[in-house]
């Protein structure tokens, strides 16, 4: 660090020594472990969950939805920077991985055998706290293992777990909507798989010991340091600002489908979801690909990520002028783009101004709280929208306005270009 304003790229002494053929090895595991992670994101949030609560009390399914979705992310937001600081402390990410993917199947089979809103409620809730433990892991291991100059491409690699594991996600679920425990057992053993694949080709070599133990108070202020630097913390508000508008509207897709597009003759909306994913991920992987290999050969990142923000906010228009099957179709494409290629070229600013390597999972498990707590806001904000404007029209241009302000977040960080 030359400044409190200025920081060096991170440059991890194991990455820089492994072989090439090594960190391509490393990368399809994580890609797979990524995909996983993001197939149960989707395939549980964006089906399975709404399609359970619909069944419940198809009459206050919004609410609902709105109340779970919320209090599960608080679950979310505080045990991924917990986890990550964990795994910091013990110098280990395997032991946090398996015990988080298999507390996660646990989890899913509990949610599976549950047939009331408030167990349901706790059911999620469990899922999102063992994923988080689960996500805070093998997200450290890109800024432990890959050097900083491959971190575009590492983080486009990684990035297409959301297309992949989001179009299987949602296919499984969208086969199995009318089979919910089959579908959340499905989900739970693929995330436990890819955990087993993860720890049994990628073992752990801790790079340094253990950290030492520390006052509870010190803990806490050492955790909440990385938002006093000035680049993380402009970070930190343009990806919390992103998530926010994207998941106030596609936490709501289902019913959206259900209740606001005009559908064709005999289309359901678990059926119409199965179609819109592969369209919105096929996007998001081709953006996210080209998005991380073009931020390394220029060896710019901002313009990726302000414009493709931009980008995001205008396209919340679309179901606005057309709400029609056609218009879903345009939005899903091009909001797949705009998304793609906003988390990999972020997710790699993100890695090039961590405060300090040797806290990268405590600190990248901070920012995980701007994934993970814009989603605590999201369910109550939409389902006040929704409930009190009479409709999906404010929530997409609610959702437009907060992808537009985070274009803007990125303007002030300094230390990447």
């Amino acid at each position: 660090m030359t400044s409190d304003d200025l920081i060096q790229p991170i440059r991890p002494k194991a990455p820089e020594t492994a072989p090439a053929p090594h960190r391509r090895g490393l990368m399809l595991l994580l890609l797979v472990a990524n995909s996983s992670m993001l197939a149960v994101y989707m395939g549980v949030g964006a089906v399975l969950l709404p399609t359970h609560i619909a069944m419940i009390d198809p009459a206050n399914k919004v609410a609902i939805l709105g109340i779970v979705g919320g209090v599960s992310s608080v679950f979310a937001t505080a045990c991924n920077p917990i986890a990550g600081a964990l795994s910091d402390r013990t110098g280990r990410r395997n032991p946090w991985i398996l015990g988080g993917a298999f507390a996660s199947l646990a989890g899913l089979a509990f949610l599976g055998s549950v047939h009331t809103a408030v167990l349901v409620g706790i059911g999620w809730c469990l899922v999102q706290a063992t994923m988080n433990v689960y996500q805070a892991a093998v997200t450290a291991v890109v800024p432990d293992r890959i050097p900083a100059a491959r971190r575009g491409t590492a983080s486009a690699l990684v990035g297409l777990g959301l297309p992949i594991g989001g179009t299987v996600g949602v296919m499984i679920a969208s086969r199995t909507a009318d089979r919910l425990t089959v579908g959340y057992l499905v989900l739970g053993a693929v995330v436990a798989g890819a955990a087993l694949l993860l720890t049994a080709f990628c073992r752990d070599v801790p790079r340094r010991e253990p950290a030492p133990s520390v006052p509870r108070r010190e803990r806490l202020a050492a955790f909440l340091s990385a938002l006093t630097n000035h680049d993380f913390r402009w970070a930190f508000v343009g990806r919390a600002l992103m998530v926010l508008g994207y998941f106030s509207v596609v936490g709501y897709q289902l019913y959206i489908l259900d209740d606001h597009i005009a559908l064709p003759a005999g289309l359901e909306p678990a059926e119409a979801m199965a179609v819109l994913t592969p369209v919105s991920m096929a996007a998001m992987a081709l953006s996210t690909v080209v998005g991380g290999l073009l931020s390394d050969r220029w060896n710019r990142r901002k313009v990726f990520v302000g414009v493709s923000a931009a980008l995001a906010g205008i396209v919340m228009a679309v179901p606005v002028i057309s709400p029609t099957w056609a218009g879903m179709l345009t939005f899903s494409a091009l909001n797949g783009l705009a998304f793609g290629c906003f988390m990999a070229v972020d997710t790699a600013v993100v890695t090039l101004v961590l405060p300090r390597a040797e806290d990268a999972a405590r600190d990248m498990g901070v920012l995980n709280i701007a994934n993970a707590g814009p989603q605590i806001v999201a369910p109550f904000v939409a389902s006040a929208i929704v409930t009190a404007l009479g409709g999906y029209t404010p929530l997409f241009l609610v959702g437009g306005a907060l992808s537009l302000l985070g274009a803007l977040a990125i303007l002030p960080i300094r230390g990447v270009r």
